[in-house]
């Protein structure tokens, strides 16, 4: 859609209740076995995964800011000598496989790790044989719990993360009278000791490696005692037992006798920011733990609950979404998830619509204002090494973990994602200058805490992902869509020149392709690679498709944002001039829509990766109604793509979601869906990446396919707001309350046997839009803080 009206308010949605007897809960009969199947509880800032044991539970701990490292320069200043040698042997020479060559000579160092901060342990005392297990998180209260019967009595875990008091809260019940008997202990896999504090409390001191390299490039772990380089960390727990006893020994807690127990534990690190070293020392970073756990201990743990809770439901009551239930919507969650892969007739369609309040759960506990963005594992992680650092990789991942924040109206947790793009900002100005002598700023695939916006591989990284440049115009994207959806002008005015340093960048990036077009040399078709004329297998040319559908989408948006703020026309006009030059999208030779500024021929049909695609989703240039033509060609990649094994991750299966709600095929969506739940998808509904014979866990899969759901039942992107564009077959009746819309509009869509029935819109502001649902279309004239309601034939009933 355009731009905003003026005078639409930044303030949020207005939340939806959630309907009476509707049970959004996770459940299982058995503990976790491992950490793939513990039920994850975040703040933002603190993650825990809870296993759920009976002997002996096991919580696991993450902080946000708790990485390796330090800033350090990671740029290449040899760098800009190769630039003309990698154009030459593209451009005039089309030696291709050379010039791949060349580009590994302009990477620096890899990143640094997100690292766990350690575990919670608890060693019950053995009181017979167990029945009536049970272990759920709920995900309207964000309260993970744990039940069961033992020699007739009733025990009770619950474990919550609160926002409002930045703590863990563990609560221990029992109806056997002074039946709590445990010892409780803190460890950590970083360097650490663990140390009595005071006579009810424990303190872990640690202290993080000064670098790590990633788990596919040697895995080296670095711990620098004499320098001292590496960040301090701590995590304090007290324990608050009702009757009984405590005692502190061996670096442990034992309680005995208590009819209840309540713990808390805080953490902190020595992080002060992405451009300062982590040298707050350990001292101080106790004290912070301090400060949080006595004010927090100073409240009851029925207010501490309330308090989260209500917190909690703020953001995820704001939408709901009911598909339908059956029968075997009553078996535990695990189950559910293998009869839905055994049984495609009748599926469970409530799985859907749990899967997609989950996916927005897990965006809140692991994005709010003030603390870090999402990571490639939300903000849980038990690893020192982890899979690919557990960075930022943003050609596409971390963009993915935000698909879903505006349209499921969490518009307030995109925020830690602006701070991080503002942060590369500022670094990747000295990496443009120093590795490519361009003004603006650029950044690459991989970023960590401190912000690294160089090219990663240390000379030895595939080009496709390692040396790609163009990161910072896709994460501009939700700079300026963050302002469509929510009209806020303070926002824009923070944005745009971040927007317009990217935009200087792609000016200076691009050069003249000898045919009277601007094209980008070296350019990468993210992580996917083509056979050149001579047969080899090639990674580096000019002016792939990606390339052009970003630039030219940041050039269109800075133009539109510099109009709105009254600034910079001469600039908004040299942007107008070249955005007339880009290699303009084109058809191959199969129909389909080309991925390299030259036909290539793909040396991996199947690849995961389908970046010229982005132009379909999550861009808005081609729609099946403006320009059918390039429809019908990306529905022909996509189709080539799938049956060539494409789409065999979750992440990428997820796209592929998007890609068919965006074509208006809800079978074909759905069939996807469908195949995300079947194979990318774990017990405990975290998305799954295949890795040899095994699986890991890897988050956008979650966040893209929350997202799809919700394009799949309301589109905004084409200048119209389009109902139930994908409605799937098997989705025969159902509603949704509270799903955003560009524009500053709330919808609530009700739809039976297959049609919609009504649609309700609400918006912060007088204006006009066009609504669509099939072929049909109407002008709405929604008026500020009243409620538009159409029925099924789009008219007011």
């Amino acid at each position: 859609m355009g731009a905003i009206p003026a005078g639409l308010a930044a303030a949020r949605l207005a939340p939806a209740q959630a309907p009476a007897g509707h049970v959004l809960k996770l459940w299982y009969t058995k503990p976790a076995a491992q950490w793939t199947e513990a039920l994850p509880l975040g703040n933002g800032r603190l993650g825990a995964m809870v296993f759920g044991g009976i002997a002996a539970e096991r919580i696991q701990l993450n902080e946000d800011t708790l990485w390796s490292g330090h800033p350090r320069d990671w740029n290449n200043p040899d760098a800009i000598e190769y630039l003309p040698v990698v154009r030459r042997l593209v451009l005039e020479e089309e030696k291709y496989v050379e010039a791949g060559s060349v580009c590994q000579k302009m990477q620096g160092p890899f990143n640094e790790s997100y690292l766990p901060l350690g575990n919670l342990r608890l060693k019950l005392e053995a009181a017979g044989d167990s029945s009536g297990y049970r272990r759920e998180l709920d995900l309207d209260t964000a309260i993970a719990s744990v039940f069961y019967r033992s020699d007739d009595a009733g025990f009770q875990r619950e474990v919550f993360v609160s926002a409002p008091d930045q703590v863990v809260v563990v609560r221990l019940t029992t109806t056997r009278p002074a039946g709590l008997s445990f010892e409780v202990s803190l460890d950590s896999p970083v360097h650490s000791t663990v140390d009595i504090a005071g006579k009810n409390g424990l303190i872990l001191r640690g202290k993080a490696p000064a670098h790590t390299t990633p788990d596919y490039h040697g895995g080296a772990v670095v711990y620098d005692e004499k320098d001292g380089l590496g960040m301090h960390f701590a995590s304090l727990l007290r324990a608050i037992p009702e009757g009984g006893s405590i005692e502190a020994e061996s670096g442990a807690l034992n309680i005995r006798g208590a009819r209840a127990v309540t713990l808390l534990l805080t953490a902190a690190t020595g992080y002060r920011g992405f451009d300062r070293d982590p040298d707050l020392p350990a001292g101080a970073v106790a004290d912070a733990c301090r400060a949080t756990l006595e004010s927090a201990a100073r409240k009851s743990y029925a207010s501490l609950r309330q308090s989260h809770i209500q917190d909690h439901q703020r953001l995820f009551r704001r939408v709901t979404l009911d598909l339908g239930s059956g029968p075997v919507a009553q078996k535990p969650t695990d189950e559910r998830l293998r009869s839905f892969a055994e049984n495609a007739k009748d599926p469970d369609q409530g799985l859907a619509a749990l899967y997609f309040q989950y996916g927005r759960y897990l965006l809140i506990a692991s994005s709010r204002p003030g603390g870090q963005p999402a990571n490639l594992q939300g903000l849980w992680n038990e690893l020192v090494q982890p899979p690919w650092s557990s960075n930022w990789t943003a050609n596409i991942n971390v963009q993915m973990n935000y698909w879903p924040v505006e349209t499921c109206n969490l518009s307030e947790c995109h925020e830690p994602l602006f701070d991080l793009i503002e942060g590369l900002s500022r670094n990747g100005r000295l990496t443009a200058k120093v590795n490519y002598g361009a003004a603006g700023w650029v950044s690459h695939h991989n970023v960590d805490l401190w912000r690294q916006s160089g090219p990663v591989g240390e000379g030895s990284g595939s080009p496709t992902w390692a040396n790609w440049p163009m990161s910072g115009p896709w994460l501009c994207a939700h700079l300026w869509e963050h302002y469509l959806f929510s009209g806020d002008g303070e926002h824009l005015k923070r944005a745009y020149p971040i927007m317009k340093g990217a935009a200087e960048f792609c000016l200076d990036w691009l050069i003249e392709d000898g045919r009277g077009h601007l094209t980008t040399c070296p350019s990468l078709s993210t992580e996917n690679t083509f056979r050149a004329p001579d047969g080899r297998t090639a990674q580096v040319s000019a002016g792939c498709t990606m390339d052009m559908a970003l630039i030219a989408e940041l050039f269109e948006n800075c133009i539109a944002a510099a109009r709105l703020l009254s600034v910079d026309e001469e600039f908004a006009a040299r942007l107008g001039k070249a955005h007339a030059r880009l290699i303009p999208f084109q058809i191959g030779k199969y129909g389909q829509l080309q991925e390299w500024s030259k036909d290539f021929e793909e040396s991996e049909p199947g690849q995961r990766h389908m970046s010229h695609m982005y132009p379909l989703f999550p861009g808005s240039r081609i729609t099946p109604r403006k320009t059918p033509a390039l429809a019908k060609a990306a529905r022909v990649s996509l189709d080539r793509r799938l049956a060539a094994g494409g789409a065999y991750t979750g992440w990428s299966r997820a796209w592929a979601i998007n890609f068919w709600a965006r074509l208006e095929d809800g079978v074909r969506a759905y069939e996807s869906l469908a195949m995300l739940f079947r194979h990318s998808t774990g017990p405990n509904l975290f998305d799954t990446h295949p890795a040899g014979k095994s699986s890991i866990f890897q988050i956008d899969g979650n966040f893209g396919g929350t997202a799809a759901i919700a394009e799949m039942l309301l589109q905004s992107h084409a200048g119209e707001i389009a109902f139930l564009p994908a409605l799937p077959e098997v989705w025969r009746d159902g509603n949704v309350q509270g799903l955003a819309a560009r524009g500053g509009v709330s919808v609530d869509l009700d739809w039976s046997a297959g049609k919609l029935t009504r649609a309700v819109l609400r918006s912060k502001v007088d204006h006009a839009c066009v609504v669509r649902y099939g072929d049909k279309q109407a002008q709405v004239k929604l008026a500020s803080g009243r409620v538009y309601q159409l029925n099924g034939g789009l008219e007011r009933p």
